[in-house]
Parts: C-alpha cells; sequence; structure tokens
C-alpha cells in the first residue's frame, strides 16, 4: 500500500512527518510512503504578528484542502497549530507521545531570565509569551519576530536583542537543546494549548486512518482532548491570549487553565481536577470557571 504524507516545508515540519512515517513503519514495514510538501498562508505572510493576521488554520489550511481533494492521504501537524473546528470528513485523534511542553529562553551568554539586563529585548512571535513575559518582568521589551526555528534563531544572533524565547519540542526534534539556556517553569510561563504534541489529520473514509490510530498514545490523547476542548469552549482559535497545562496522575486529570483579556489587563487561572474518563467535560468545566470569573471581573 501507498501513502502520500502533506506536511509543511519547514525543517521542523519535515522532521515531525519522519517521525510519524518512522512510528508506522515500525508498525507496518510494508507501507510505502512519500512525502508532498505544502506551502500554508502562514509561512507566506512573514511581515505581521500571528495575533494581527486574519482567519483561521494560518498553518493548517492548504493542507486540509489537500487531504479532502485525495492530494494526500494525512497531514501532520503541531497540534497547538490546528483549529480546533475541523472540515466536514477530516479527523485530528492521533496523538504521538507528548514532548515536553514547556517553554525556554535562548539568550546571549547562557543568562536566565531574571539576569536579563532591566529594559532589556526578547523576541517572540507569540502574544501568549510575550504577555507572559510583561507579567514577570514589565521593564522587558519583547521584539516580534516570524519565520521557521533557524531563521529566527539566525536574527536574534545577527541582532543586539538579549533573548529570544521558543518551544522547547520544537529545538529537541531538532536536536538543538544545547541552544537553550532556561526552560520555563510553568509558574514564569504556561505553554501554549496542546504544545508539545504531533498530531495526524486524516480523511475519516479513507484506509490510512485505519493504520495511523495505531500510533496514538493514550495518555497524549487524554491530556490533548482536555486541552483542546478548553480552548474550544473559551471560542478560540490559536491566536488567543490562552494557556493551559495539564498532567495525569493514575486516574486523575488536573488541568491549568490561564486566559490573558484586554491585552493582558487581566490574568486569570484556574485549577480543576477530575476523572481523566471524562476529559471533555474537564475542559469545558475549567472554561466555565475562568470565563464566570471574567464577567465578574469586567463587571
Amino acid at each position: 500500500m501507498k501513502l502520500i504524507a502533506g506536511t509543511r516545508g519547514s525543517e521542523l515540519a519535515k522532521r515531525q512527518t519522519a517521525l510519524v512515517i518512522t512510528e508506522l513503519k515500525l508498525k507496518y514495514p510494508a507501507i510505502d510512503i512519500e512525502t508532498k510538501i505544502i506551502k500554508t498562508k502562514g509561512d507566506k505572510i512573514l511581515n505581521s504578528p500571528l495575533s494581527k493576521i486574519k482567519g483561521k488554520g494560518l498553518f493548517t489550511k492548504e493542507l486540509e484542502m489537500a487531504l479532502l481533494s485525495g492530494e494526500i492521504d494525512f497531514a501532520v501537524h503541531s497540534l497547538k497549530d490546528l483549529p480546533v473546528d475541523l472540515p466536514q470528513g477530516l479527523d485530528c485523534s492521533v496523538y504521538l507521545k507528548r514532548d515536553k511542553p514547556n517553554d525556554v529562553l535562548i539568550s546571549k551568554n547562557g543568562k536566565t531570565l531574571k539576569d536579563i539586563p532591566k529594559n532589556g529585548q526578547i523576541a517572540t512571535g507569540s502574544l501568549r509569551r510575550a504577555l507572559q513575559l510583561k507579567r514577570i518582568r514589565p521593564d522587558i521589551k519583547t521584539i516580534d519576530i516570524r519565520g521557521n526555528i533557524n531563521t529566527r534563531l539566525e536574527k536574534f544572533k545577527n541582532s543586539d536583542w538579549d533573548g529570544i524565547v521558543f518551544a522547547y519540542a520544537g529545538l529537541a526534534r531538532l536536536d538543538m537543546e544545547s541552544e537553550i539556556s532556561q526552560i520555563l517553569p510553568f509558574e514564569i510561563m504556561l505553554p501554549a494549548v496542546a504544545q508539545g504534541i504531533i498530531a495526524v489529520e486524516v480523511r475519516t473514509s479513507s484506509k490510512a486512518s485505519e493504520y495511523l490510530k495505531e500510533l496514538t498514545h493514550l495518555e497524549t490523547s487524554i491530556l490533548g482532548r482536555a486541552e483542546r476542548t478548553f480552548l474550544s469552549a473559551m471560542g478560540g482559535g490559536c491566536q488567543i491570549p490562552l494557556a493551559c497545562s495539564s498532567s495525569l496522575l493514575k486516574d486523575t486529570l488536573t488541568l491549568t487553565g490561564l486566559y490573558m483579556p484586554d491585552n493582558g489587563n487581566f490574568f486569570i487561572s484556574e485549577l480543576i481536577s477530575g476523572n481523566k474518563e471524562n476529559p471533555e467535560g474537564l475542559g469545558k468545566l475549567l472554561a466555565q470557571k475562568i470565563l464566570t470569573k471574567y464577567k465578574e471581573l469586567k463587571k
């Protein structure tokens, strides 16, 4: 059987697709898999902050169109980039084992965040990261930056900026952990919803879905479903100023959510725990608690 995998053209996207292909061929050695690179809107628009670009699916829409047309058989995504509302006929419930979800700081001379000079400059293309940085260090100036990991890192090294923030998982998949100056704990920076999870999207009716579902990591599936339900219940896409973490201990699922509306004028956080058998219910409950608190603060 031959399958065609769709991927964005960045080195990270290709590396993630290769990880999925490796896992699939370990289970089904006879499968022949070709890779096809698809350029997305998010790859083409590099001169605007992500939070200001209109439309959903900046890094996924073209891949989904290729899926629906039959041009590719499955698409590999960073789950944090995937909108919660999928086109009819597509499914994205295959989650590989989650990597560390933390954000990290890369700085000049290995400085941690507390050692960055007063009024220092830190680059990030994420409003979520920028708002949390300003909360911890109000003196910091954040510099908006776009591009793939290698492009952003090169810009940083050729700049006078003091630091730049990335997701740990992306650097790890590119074997670039040695660049990291500090892994930012959740007390400093909560990650994006589903950060660190590689997901596979397929046509619901395709034969490929039968093979790919064997790759699903159960614990990651529970965490990812809870977090993405939280995002959906908050009414947002991947650009909403929202952060989330989750953990599983035996049968207990714990979720922490952080909402930063009105350009960071409010920081609303809630933590809940419940049975792992109902991750969607916990995700909805977390959103309800945060939105209720927001309404009360706005009165």
